[in-house]
């Protein structure tokens, strides 16, 4: 069993960082910030139209690439390096899969062309204003309404809900958690951003008031969908943080070499020597659990749910300690709004907390491995 990279994975990476590097660097992330929408329209057109990452992870015949897990691990984790501001993650990691697992044929290709071509940008609301990640978290009613049903009910923290022109939304019939394609400008949704303390990851509020809801899947059969869903999202996320965390090693050590302090640069005073290794050890074991979890998730075997919460714990510290530790690397300019150590550390700690945070996680590894 090898679990190293092959030859065309790192030239995917090459490739994605090249493009990155070009259309997310800082000033970019900070452009995009700062609008309400949250990404740059000709960025996520040159995402599909030449680079094909919309349509990676897809099945071929709904009009992706038909590559694996492994290969979205790759992507996700140079996006999480550049601070890429773009709706990727909710609508080709939650949407897509949600899909892809609903075992739903029409919703199937109903959606995932127009996701893999970038022309639809999907998004995925269960959270609600409780802010559970767990089923008992989904409150929202939905009941049969002619050919279809009517949901009613608010989402809360759902990624880029507000700009999504496509969404899936978790509701209770009297069968369970179900699923529900609903057109987001149509009557009774109303979508609202909300104000985050990450700005490079918008959220939304939507209050669903009466609206118009098409079954995916089967009716009830809604948790078992989602639960494997979050488990990918987690092992995503995971990927995500590895990629922010290493930029916050690479951006700590050029650091520590250039900047010099009584004479000589501060990489060479033990107290700075300590936190690098630290952080080194700690993004090296992030990356192991990351890639594990891909390679788990890729296929998709028993061990993808305890090892989808372990990767999220971990990864989620080691990128959180790595964003402070690059903070207190860099003294007082790490702390200015002029310097992107505070991105990445805004990142790290909204992505901590997306999908349930490390003590959430842990608990529910524990329950999973029967401890």
């Amino acid at each position: 069993m090898n679990f190293a990279f092959s030859e065309e994975q790192d030239q995917l990476r090459e490739f994605v960082r090249s493009f990155l590097e070009d259309k997310s660097d800082e000033a970019a992330v900070r452009e995009q910030m700062d609008t309400e929408k949250g990404y740059d329209e000709a960025v996520w057109n040159q995402m599909a139209e030449q680079m094909g990452l919309q349509a990676l992870a897809i099945p071929e015949e709904y009009g992706g690439q038909g590559f694996g897990f492994i290969e979205q691990v790759v992507v996700l984790e140079e996006m999480g390096r550049a601070l890429l501001c773009a709706p990727y993650f909710s609508s080709c990691v939650l949407a897509a899969n949600t899909l892809l697992h609903s075992g739903d044929e029409d919703a199937k290709k109903a959606h995932l062309p127009g996701i893999a071509s970038g022309e639809t940008r999907a998004a995925l609301a269960f959270t609600e204003e409780n802010g559970k990640w767990d089923e008992a978290g989904i409150t929202a009613q939905a009941t049969a309404s002619g050919d279809g049903y009517s949901i009613s009910g608010t989402k809360m923290y759902v990624l880029d809900g507000h700009t999504a022109n496509a969404m899936i939304v978790a509701a209770r019939t009297d069968a369970g958690v179900s699923l529900f394609a609903v057109d987001p400008s149509g009557a009774g949704v109303t979508a609202t951003p909300l104000s985050t303390m990450d700005q490079t990851r918008k959220q939304a509020k939507v209050v669903l008031d009466g609206a118009n809801g098409t079954l995916i899947g089967t009716d009830g059969g809604g948790w078992d969908v989602l639960s494997t869903v979050l488990d990918l999202a987690a092992v995503a996320l995971a990927a995500e943080q590895v990629g922010g965390a290493q930029m916050c090693l690479d951006m700590s050590v050029e650091y520590a070499k250039v900047r010099v302090q009584f004479g000589r640069p501060i990489g060479s005073f033990q107290a700075i020597k300590h936190k690098c290794a630290d952080m080194l050890l700690e993004v090296e074991s992030a990356k192991s659990a990351a890639y594990y979890a891909g390679w788990c998730a890729n296929e998709m075997n028993d061990e993808l749910p305890s090892v989808a919460s372990l990767a999220k714990s971990y990864c989620s510290e080691a990128y959180f300690h790595a964003a402070a530790e690059n903070i207190q690397i860099h003294g007082g300019i790490g702390f200015t709004w002029e310097h992107p150590a505070h991105l990445y550390f805004k990142r790290a700690k909204s992505s901590e907390l997306l999908f349930g945070d490390p003590t959430y996680h842990r608990e529910l590894l524990a329950q999973r491995i029967g401890i």
